[in-house]
């Protein structure tokens, strides 16, 4: 059974997460590296978040359906995503053993992998703000 009742807890923890980092200038200029629209694809339950993160250009993050033309895909389950940006996911491992999967050209995928290790501790601040210490808990 997944940790998210339904898509709109998703976007009320994951999304937010994406949403609140626009506000970093110095944290997006890291992601913006990549120069790349990333989407996540998650399951149980569905959702999506498509981020823009080309150089030159404001970033944007959109919850749902989006007219962005996503370069890189990331799918894999709602609970594999939350326990990835708390920092309890080997996104190699993940990958290797088809928990994550990805599209899309390698280099703009590994360069999203450093710049998220700073998310990690926003994310557990995020979910304590939040009450959802059976989010932390859990994963």
């Amino acid at each position: 059974m997944s940790h998210f009742a339904s898509e709109q807890e998703v976007y009320d923890t994951l999304g937010k997460l994406f949403l609140d980092m626009l506000e970093d200038d110095e944290l997006m200029a890291d992601f913006r590296s990549s120069d790349t629209i990333v989407q996540y694809q998650l399951r149980e339950p569905a959702a999506r978040i498509t981020v823009k993160l080309k150089a030159g250009e404001e970033p944007r993050v959109d919850l749902g359906t989006t007219e962005l033309e996503p370069e890189v895909v990331m799918s894999m389950d709602a609970d594999t995503a939350h326990a990835f940006w708390l920092g309890n996911v080997n996104i190699t491992v993940a990958l290797a053993r088809g928990q994550i999967k990805a599209q899309g050209p390698i280099a703009k995928m590994l360069k999203l992998v450093p710049a998220a290790k700073p998310v990690f501790a926003r994310y557990r601040a995020q979910l304590e703000d939040q009450g959802r210490q059976d989010l932390i808990e859990v994963a």
